[in-house]
């Protein structure tokens, strides 16, 4: 009874009410549609970012005579010694850094902490006398 009843009541709601529909728009031709695409539109194509670019550093190759008095003078004062570090104080190549260190620790200048392939640390070579203070 009640199925009945809704489905009677719903159809004549949608038979009594008057629904408007807006009024259709006149569609573009295919040329006026190309036109407009044509038209609009970014303009210019989008260039792809060059990235961050790095200073390119200049290190020596060699030692000059400044810098060897620099690194034989500052390199063993220093607390922490690594290959990067020194490059960045003395602008040198870091194969020329490599060797110079395992030089000044052959010596017995400098001391190594850790050698690895991948990572030398060294630190100054403290003396006994220096230890007992």
């Amino acid at each position: 009874f009640f199925l009945i009843t809704f489905s009677t009541v719903c159809s004549q709601l949608v038979s009594n009410s008057t629904v408007t529909m807006p009024p259709k728009i006149q569609q573009k031709s295919k040329e006026q549609k190309m036109q407009a695409a044509m038209a609009g539109g970014k303009g210019k194509k989008k260039k792809w970012s060059k990235g961050k670019n790095r200073d390119k550093v200049d290190n020596k190759v060699l030692f000059g005579k400044d810098q060897w008095e620099r690194f034989n003078s500052e390199v063993p004062k220093m607390k922490l010694i690594t290959v990067s570090t020194v490059v960045e104080k003395i602008k040198i190549n870091a194969g020329l850094c490599r060797r110079a260190l395992n030089e000044m620790c052959d010596n017995g200048e400098i001391r190594a902490v850790c050698v690895t392939r991948a990572q030398r640390i060294y630190t100054r070579n403290i003396s006994e006398e220096d230890e007992e203070e």
